[in-house]
Order: C-alpha cells, then structure tokens, then sequence
C-alpha cells in the first residue's frame, strides 16, 4: 500500500510540475554534491540553478545543503566522504537517475568519458577518457575507451558518431585494432583529420576544430585536454566551459551513473556536467555500453585484447642485419607505432630496402627511396607494421 501511495504521489506532483512547466514526463533526477569545491558550495548552487532554469526535464538534487530555503531537495552532509555515503543510499533506494561529484574513487577497469566545447566552430566533442583507468594495458585501455566514448555518444543522441584517436604513442595500434573489427563487422565510423593528408589519427587542429563526435585518448592527455579546454579562458583557476570529466564507465560501474567535476569547476561546467549526467540517463548509457561490447565482441574484440595482453617473450639475440647501399630518401610511410618503429625499419633492411626511420607532423616515419615505396609498403603490410 505503502509502494502504491509512494506512487500515485509521484504521479499527481509529476501533473502538477506539468501544468506548471508546460514539460509532462517524469523528471529526470541528478544529485550533485555541494562539498569540496574550490570555489565553494554557492557556486555548485549556481550551477544547479542554471541547469534547473534551462531545462525544465531535469531536477537537481542537492547532497550536502544546509540552506533549506535553496528550491531543491536537500540531503545533509557534513563532509565529502557522508556525502558519498548519501550519494550511495539514494542510488540503493533510486531517488536519483544519476550524480554529479569530485574526488570519487572508481574501481580499476572505469574511467571517465567528457565532453567539452571545442573552440574552433563551438562544436561539442567527447573526451575518452578524462580520469580513472579502464585497462592497465596502454592498448586494451585505449580500445576500451573508445567502445566506451560510442556508447555515451550515442546515449547523448549522436546516432553514428564518428571516432577519431588522437595522435599519441599507441594510436596506430589502436587504429589497427579498432579496423580489425571494422572489417570484421563491428560498426564503426572513423571521422577525417581536418589536414590536408587526412587519416583517422587526430592532430592539434582536429581538438581546436573538434574534428571527431569521439576523440580517444589515454585518461592523463585526457584530463590535461579537459583542463585545457575548460579554463583556456580564465588562466586555469576557474573552469568555465563544458560538461566536466563524464561519467564512469566500464567494469566495475555497477549501473550507478556518476559524473566528475573538478575542484575548480565553475557554475557552468557544473549545470553541463549535471545536463551530461541527465543526458546518459535518459539515453541508458549503461545499456549502450553493453550493446556496443557485444558487438565489438562479435567482431573478436576479445581476441584483440588478448594479443595486447599476452606477456612479452623472453629478448633473444637479434639477428645482425647490415644496412643495404644507401638511397636518397625520398619518399615515406606513415601509421608506424613508435614502439615498432625501429623495428619496422629493420624489417625492410632485411627485405634488401634501404631505408630510416624519422618523425613526422603525424608522427613516426619510415623513409624510403621513391622507386622502393610500393615494395616497402608490401613488406610493412606483411609484417604487420601497417594496416
């Protein structure tokens, strides 16, 4: 009786919000957590009330308050460590869809997935990752983090978005992975630098531009990048743009949908971290995470980890190879991992091409002589330095 009273409460404060707000539905509920802020509990306020004035689908609810007369839901806290606490129990008894706080500790295998502002043209673009570790292996955690971007992307509305890696050690590898499952039917739409050489590896210029709807990267470039973005205007004190550092996703979230901000994060950011939050509720974020692992593992994405987490063989002796005649090198090859490098380009020495190794603005490069260049690439491609 208890459950059906509870319920036709709801349903009568819901028609009521309705006729109010013009804005039938249920609300979704976001709670934010008003402790630890370097700017101070009003400024989380603030955000709150942004957020409540721009969206009317969305309900803050506040963990931490001591101000009864604020206009939201209050929960009592005395510390950061109680409000978590309070955070726990109102996702346990689902008071709250979703919630926004810092200094969360997520379990090893979930990292968090941003959003940010990009300014080139204003476009907004997903940051995988911005803290916590999805993998301790550089290459599953990047692979990871993609499947992990799509999903919140798509959560947010973006029915096809497209996925770019930024151009950081492990991005060839990463891409190689990620066209495996391409080809092997997993759907996946790569986006296009925005130089002239174009590629799925993304440079400076692609982060201004925000290039890609899903830009992949390791979770410390990704939490520079998020600082970067956020308070490029203010001299970093104060974050000013965006929607925070995301929500936890992967292994270990265990269906609770909590979102990051940082100490210095402004109202702002505050009201688009809980607009993010509200967003991969509403889209089932979780949900979307699932179907994406099981299409990626339809197309042997367990496989691929594997390779990457196989335990490296004991170093033998390497074979001496001598350098063939020199050339002039004129011509290069791209989509070489700087951990391979050196040995892609003893490869083709002992294919009898010259060649040496470099680096370019798209990274590392292998240098051949121009009536080698098809062969080389041959050599490459069956060795398995490049797609």
């Amino acid at each position: 009786m208890a459950n059906i009273n509870q319920q036709l409460s709801d349903t009568f404060s819901a028609m009521a919000d309705g006729l109010l707000s013009g804005q039938f539905g249920k609300k979704i509920r976001i709670g934010l957590t008003l402790v630890g802020s370097e700017h101070g509990p009003k400024e989380l306020l603030r955000g709150a009330q942004l957020v409540a004035r721009q969206h009317s689908d969305i309900e803050p609810v506040l963990i931490g308050c001591d101000d009864p007369e604020c206009g939201f839901e209050c929960h009592a806290a005395a510390d950061l460590n109680e409000c978590h606490q309070v955070m726990e129990a109102l996702f346990e008894s689902k008071k709250i869809d979703g919630c926004v706080t810092l200094h969360y500790a997520f379990p090893l295998g979930v990292s968090t997935m941003g959003k940010v502002v990009t300014p080139g043209n204003g476009s907004e673009m997903i940051i995988a990752s911005t803290t916590g570790t999805t993998d301790t292996n550089r290459q599953a955690a990047l692979l990871k983090n993609t499947l992990y971007g799509i999903a919140l992307a798509k959560a947010s509305g973006i029915k096809k978005p497209t996925v770019g890696v930024l151009n950081i050690d492990g991005a060839a590898l990463c891409e190689r992975g990620l066209r495996e499952l391409q080809q092997a039917g997993y759907d996946i739409h790569f986006a296009e630098s925005g130089r002239a050489d174009g590629g799925i590896a993304m440079r400076g210029n692609d982060l201004l531009q925000g290039t890609p709807d899903v830009m992949v990267t390791d979770s410390l470039t990704g939490n520079l990048l998020m600082k970067m973005f956020s308070s490029f205007t203010t001299g970093g004190s104060y974050e000013a743009s965006g929607f925070g550092y995301g929500p936890g996703l992967g292994d270990g979230a265990a269906g609770k949908l909590v979102n990051i901000i940082s100490r210095a994060s402004g109202a702002p950011v505050v009201a688009g971290a809980i607009r993010l939050c509200a967003d991969a509720a509403k889209g089932e974020v979780m949900k979307r995470v699932d179907e994406e692992w099981e299409a990626a593992t339809l197309s042997g994405l367990n496989s691929i980890l594997a390779k990457y987490c196989q335990p490296k063989e004991a170093v033998e002796a390497k074979e001496e190879i001598a350098a063939p005649p020199e050339k002039v090198t004129d011509s290069e090859i791209g989509g070489i991992d700087i951990l391979e490098i050196e040995d892609a380009c003893q490869a083709l020495w002992k294919a009898n091409i010259f060649a040496r190794t470099g680096m370019g603005c798209t990274g590392p490069i292998v240098l051949v002589a121009r009536d080698d260049l098809d062969k080389a690439k041959a050599v490459l491609v069956e060795t398995k330095y490049i797609g």
